[in-house]
């Protein structure tokens, strides 16, 4: 597979609310998709939060990763044009995008803390992207 040259890191990097808002339409394509294979599978409501999760985890680390069909974009990055880079330009490998889904997760049980983080941060990093030594930049 060919790797994709590297993108300019210098570039803009997403504000805090282009990031929410994707990061929002994912979170309905994962709900959806978790109550309909919970539904199938009559899951109890512990049983959908697991799968809430697991679904969650191979989402964003699939699409984040170089193997997605859009590397670094989810869905929701994608309609927004916003995508996910290492901080010296290149595509996050899986290993990668786990530590961020595990930085994402993490930043969420503090209150939402280390997601709120990337509205001040100068280089718009949440704990996530620090954590994973990543960025999230605009594309055209």
């Amino acid at each position: 597979m060919a790797t994709a040259a590297p993108v300019a890191v210098s570039g803009a990097k997403a504000g805090f609310w282009i990031r929410f808002l994707a990061i929002l339409i994912d979170g309905i394509i994962v709900g959806i998709v978790n109550s309909a294979i919970a539904a199938i599978l009559s899951l109890n409501t512990n049983g959908r939060s697991g799968l809430q999760v697991i679904l969650g985890l191979v989402y964003y680390v699939y699409f984040w990763s170089s193997n997605g069909p859009w590397p670094g974009q989810t869905i929701g990055n994608k309609l927004l044009n916003i995508r996910v880079i290492r901080t010296n330009g290149t595509d996050l490998t899986i290993s990668q995008a786990l530590i961020r889904y595990v930085g994402l997760f993490i930043s969420i049980l503090c209150l939402f803390i280390g997601v709120i983080w990337a509205a001040f941060d100068p280089n718009k990093q949440g704990w996530h992207d620090k954590i994973a030594d990543t960025y999230v930049v605009k594309t055209n």
